[in-house]
């Protein structure tokens, strides 16, 4: 799969791209990542990318030209004009909320653009002629859309096949059937006096799935209760988890 970054600030990727995960899907060819310097495109001799707002008010917005001969450049086709060959996604506090969900939708795609806005934010008519997708990472404002890149490009990348040592790994994460993870335990068995639950020690694989299926709804309905209701009237609620559910309601608090 591939990615593509527009931005102002190329090398806030720098650090990003070359450590970790990131960095070993890149060179085993997993995935490949491009960063774009919107600057180069500006035409004028300073690379302007901003000027004052029509009808006044604060701030600055981000010019459309240099946007498009940047997006035009990087993929090949004519903004105005047809359908871009991928999907084009700008950062912006306006968009669709992003969730794990939507990580699995656009991991099904070859490739994504992703645009990073800035400032007051981009001029509409960019926007109306070439971007496809409007994503927000949460309800607050950071100084420019590269945080939210990094964010989306580090969720959409780890589902790509390859990209993570284990596949199954990414398919349990928390919110990967809409349930928060169980807790997890490792070497020593007893650290400060506190002890791993006994049923993971045991080796029996069946028990311990169903433990960490019931921990992970148990810790759900402590943390997120808002996901157990959309669980329960999804396609991946199975009898077992209705099973589970049911005893942990009858438990002592």
């Amino acid at each position: 799969m591939r990615f593509d970054i527009l931005t102002l600030f190329p090398e806030y990727f720098g650090g990003i791209l070359a450590s970790s995960i990131l960095k070993r899907a890149r060179e085993s060819g997993a995935i490949e990542i491009g960063v774009h310097d919107i600057r180069s495109y500006a035409t004028d001799k300073h690379h302007i990318c901003d000027d004052a707002p029509y009808g006044g008010g604060a701030g600055m917005v981000m010019k459309a030209e240099p946007l498009a001969l940047a997006l035009e450049d990087v993929l090949k086709f004519a903004v105005g004009h047809g359908e871009p060959p991928c999907p084009v996604v700008l950062m912006t506090p306006q968009g669709r909320r992003f969730t794990q969900e939507v990580a699995h939708e656009l991991s099904g795609h070859r490739q994504l653009c992703l645009v990073c806005g800035h400032y007051e934010g981009i001029d509409e008519r960019f926007t109306e002629c070439a971007v496809t997708d409007e994503i927000s990472i949460g309800d607050y404002v950071t100084t420019g859309g590269e945080p939210a890149a990094a964010v989306i490009l580090d969720a959409v990348a780890r589902l790509v096949p390859g990209v993570l040592g284990n596949d199954d790994s990414a398919r349990f994460d928390s919110f990967g059937d809409g349930l928060l993870e169980a807790p997890h335990y490792t070497r020593p068995a007893v650290w400060r006096e506190r002890a791993t639950p006994e049923v993971l020690l045991g080796g029996n694989h069946g028990v311990v799935e169903r433990w960490r299926l019931k921990e992970s709804l148990r810790r759900t309905a402590l943390r997120r209760p808002d996901l157990i209701e959309r669980a329960r009237s999804g396609e991946s609620w199975t009898e077992l988890k209705e099973t589970l559910w049911r005893e942990l309601q009858t438990e002592t608090p």
